[in-house]
């Protein structure tokens, strides 16, 4: 018996070290060479050829250039003697309602990024791929140059206007511009990532609107420090139609940082699926966002992973 007893425990030790080594391939690091990092990398490439994110980047150029054409036009003032200038108010509410519908018409096509900040967030969330976002990104700056080219092509010309280029306030310094950009682009992306939480019972709204009022309420305060760019395209097309580059570094910076900061935060620890094993699995895993586990973990339609089209609800990776 105890011969039997030893044989038995050697034969069970062997088993627990043959399951030791066995590896599990959800927790590979990004820099081993697996072979799923090297499939997550063609996935990359393979999407230069795919048709919906073609059609994903015509729609982040027109949402875009609608996005600088109409919410840079409300800042046009001085050129109609008889109409009021511009006021704080009708801006933000022209940015965040233009946000808005942008976001509702093409939410389900690309996730109504119209903004790099918001574009650099999923990315870091490794919600997209980086192609998709570098495509993202030259797409929206183009549609800002354009949006910004039409509305200097309609406008008076006896406007002299900036066509709502962003400027730093003269009594504060570009630094704390920069803050000021990095926390209400922070508000805003918190928000995209809370508005498209997949697991939120709570959230029974408007995606588009919480957006967009996100937006609007970023705008009341900052219209008056910053220009309340909070988008880097916004303030780009301006600033090629008009050739004034002053403290420009500020609409790139601060936005992106502030985005990347209220991604991850929102993502990592705030999020309805929030938790020590998915933080490990955010780290480790060469495919988090792309494999079925997380997928499901976020009940998303496989057919549409970019646009978490959940229930019948859009619920798509937008913002501004």
């Amino acid at each position: 018996m105890p011969e039997k007893n030893r044989s038995q425990k050697k034969a069970d030790n062997q088993s627990c070290k043959r399951k030791k080594k066995k590896a599990d391939p959800t927790t590979k690091p990004l820099l081993g060479g697996s072979s799923k990092t090297m499939e997550s990398i063609r996935d990359n490439f393979e999407e230069l050829r795919s048709w919906p994110v073609w059609r994903a980047m015509v729609a982040e150029f027109i949402g875009t250039l609608m996005l600088v054409f109409i919410g840079c036009g409300a800042c046009i003032g001085g050129a109609w003697s008889d109409l009021d200038d511009p006021t704080v108010l009708g801006i933000a509410l022209a940015f965040g309602l233009i946000v808005a519908t942008m976001i509702w018409s093409f939410g389900h096509v690309s996730g109504g990024h119209v903004n790099p900040a918001v574009t650099f967030g999923f990315l870091v969330a490794r919600r997209i791929t980086i192609v998709r976002a570098a495509l993202y990104i030259i797409s929206q700056c183009a549609g800002a140059i354009v949006g910004c080219g039409i509305l200097k092509g309609l406008s008076p010309h006896n406007s002299n206007e900036t066509f709502g280029l962003t400027v730093v306030w003269k009594q504060i310094t570009p630094g704390q511009g920069c803050g000021v950009e990095i926390i209400i682009t922070f508000v805003l992306v918190f928000c995209v990532f809370a508005s498209v939480d997949g697991r939120r019972a709570d959230l029974n709204g408007s995606t588009p609107l919480s957006i967009g009022l996100s937006v609007t309420v970023c705008h009341l305060f900052a219209v008056r420090y910053t220009g309340s760019s909070m988008n880097p395209a916004r303030t780009f097309g301006p600033a090629v139609i008009t050739n004034k580059w002053t403290n420009h570094w500020v609409y790139w910076v601060g936005p992106i940082i502030g985005g990347i900061i209220g991604a991850l935060l929102y993502e990592l620890v705030f999020s309805a699926s929030a938790s020590l094993r998915n933080l490990k699995h955010f780290f480790t895993s060469p495919v988090y966002g792309q494999d079925e586990d997380v997928d499901e973990m976020y009940d998303v339609n496989p057919e549409a992973k970019d646009m978490k089209i959940i229930k019948g609800k859009l619920d798509g990776e937008a913002a501004v």
